[in-house]
């Protein structure tokens, strides 16, 4: 008779067939796998069901409550369950449509599905998330388009069809998916032919509210020709205009200009003035020497590294030896607080350079490409990760855990990257450079390990632009810190976070930094 561990190895077998002939797929349906193997590999925690008859593969060791897979198979898993039930009788709604043409692939509480099918309903998922599918006709073929699988309006289909409000609660995604209109030929042809002249003039008015003067007066004119009266309205309201490039290919970049115009004045309101550069850099540097231990404990433990204060101060003296101490050699978190004081070393060098009245924002793209190859020196050196992790920005898509927000691809983040620089160089406010140039790198997340360590280093280097003290962000206060940085991304809801960071920061001037090891 098999034993339990021959039994469950023969579940895994048929797991990983059925992986390899769906390509690695992570969805399965309960016809996939027989009721043994399916009850099996559901109790000892390698599939999970997510609606009846449909399953995804999970980590065994994922912890209960922990929604890190869900999110990160959302969109395969709605991929295939919409194409198994409708077929190519489906399409999102205009609006997440338009979510998705503007680069936001966040994971919605509620995907809104039309179907052509005599079927409205709603379906639970995990987490608070569901599907609500409702009967109406679908546009014509040329208007649906397929991005990752998953049945899509076009980006003008999705403009013309979405409703009014978005301009208004959504107005970054609305103000990208404009951006991405070269000509008003794409949108005029649905436009007359649905004779849609209130449609018309709402466009003409946002394309206007972006500086798209010429696609403005080829909608109002064209549409005039053909005998309709239109009155152009700016659907935005009280939004201030911003001038947008129609030349950008990528709708990242726009969405991170948006995001960040429209988050400053936020973080401007709730922050202290600076103090400005110190008269004497020395002091300040010896100050930020002087709370590595603290700094250390903190970050590391942000990260869930099981650090003490002795092992970063045995690490600082230069007692951690990999060469001679096996222990140290195979000491994850040993090699993380090696890693985090050589970069720690190279962050105090770019400080330096801007208390000398460099720009802060040059500093920061000619200098962290150098932390981070510091960071993981050490692991790589001993062998806990391969050369190849010293490269660079990521060659693969990456998650964050529990997080709805799904970073950017690894084509788009090498179009983001620069625009971040960029964006920190022209930006006169310290404090906006501070808590932006953390937020959006984590929002881009460049790095497949070590976006958290290296947006506070960039934070505090951004700090010191204007004077600020280091400010240390205690791990006691991690689930603050990262359910605001949590409602900027997949909100862009600055507030919560900028609020934090300010807070930290008045402590820290007033000498009562509340980071304690």
């Amino acid at each position: 008779m098999a034993t339990p561990q021959e039994k469950l190895a023969q579940s895994l077998e048929v797991l990983q067939n059925l992986q390899n002939k769906q390509g690695h797929d992570t969805v399965i349906q309960s016809t996939d796998l027989t009721r043994v193997h399916r009850e099996r590999l559901t109790q000892l925690g390698f599939i999970r069901e997510v609606v009846k008859g449909w399953y995804m593969i999970t980590p065994p060791d994922e912890q209960p409550g922990d929604s890190t897979s869900w999110y990160t198979n959302y969109w395969k898993f709605c991929a295939r369950y919409l194409d198994e039930r409708f077929g190519d009788a489906y399409c999102l709604s205009a609006e997440q449509s338009l979510e998705l043409h503007a680069g936001n692939w966040s994971v919605p509480q509620q995907l809104i599905v039309r179907t052509s099918k005599n079927i409205t309903s709603n379906t639970e998922l995990l987490y608070g998330t569901s599907i609500f599918v409702m009967h109406s006709p679908l546009p014509e073929k040329a208007e649906i388009k397929i991005q990752r699988d998953i049945r899509i309006l076009s980006l003008p289909s999705s403009l013309i069809n979405c409703v009014p409000t978005v301009f208004t609660k959504s107005p970054i995604t609305a103000r990208t998916a404009l951006s991405l209109i070269k000509d008003a030929s794409e949108i005029l042809n649905i436009l007359l032919s649905g004779g849609h002249s209130k449609i018309a003039g709402r466009l003409a008015g946002a394309f206007h509210n972006i500086g798209q003067d010429r696609i403005t007066n080829d909608i109002v004119k064209t549409m005039q020709s053909a005998g309709y009266d239109i009155r152009q309205i700016d659907p935005f309201d009280q939004e201030s205009p911003v001038k947008l490039s129609a030349r950008e290919q990528s709708p990242y970049i726009n969405r991170i200009r948006l995001m960040w115009y429209s988050m400053r004045d936020v973080i401007i309101d709730d922050f202290p003035k600076p103090p400005g550069i110190p008269n004497d850099p020395g002091k300040y540097l010896k100050n930020v020497e002087d709370i590595f231990i603290t700094d250390a404990y903190h970050s590391l433990s942000i990260e869930r590294y099981l650090v003490t204060p002795e092992l970063i101060e045995r690490v600082r003296r230069g007692d951690w030896d990999p060469k001679v101490n096996e222990g140290d050699k195979r000491q994850k978190e040993a090699m993380a607080a090696r890693g985090y004081w050589q970069a720690y070393q190279s962050v105090l060098k770019s400080v330096e350079r801007v208390l000398n009245k460099e720009n802060a924002g040059i500093v920061v793209e000619e200098d962290h490409s150098d932390w981070y190859r510091e960071l993981f020196a050490p692991s790589v050196i001993s062998g806990l990760l391969h050369p190849s992790d010293l490269a660079g920005y990521r060659n693969n898509q990456v998650y964050i855990g529990k997080s709805k927000h799904v970073p950017l691809n690894k084509d788009a983040l090498r179009d983001a990257m620069p625009e971040l620089f960029q964006l920190l160089q022209k930006e006169p406010e310290a404090s906006v450079r501070a808590v932006l140039g953390h937020f959006v790198f984590v929002f881009i997340h460049p790095y497949m390990d070590g976006n958290g360590r290296m947006a506070r280093f960039l934070m505090n280097v951004m700090l010191a632009s204007g004077g600020y003290p280091w400010t240390v962000i205690p791990v006691e206060e991690r689930d603050t810190y990262m359910n605001s940085l949590e409602k900027a991304s997949a909100d862009q809801d600055i507030s919560e976070f900028a609020k934090f960071i300010a807070w930290l920061v008045r402590e820290s001037l007033a000498g009562r930094s509340i980071a304690q090891v």
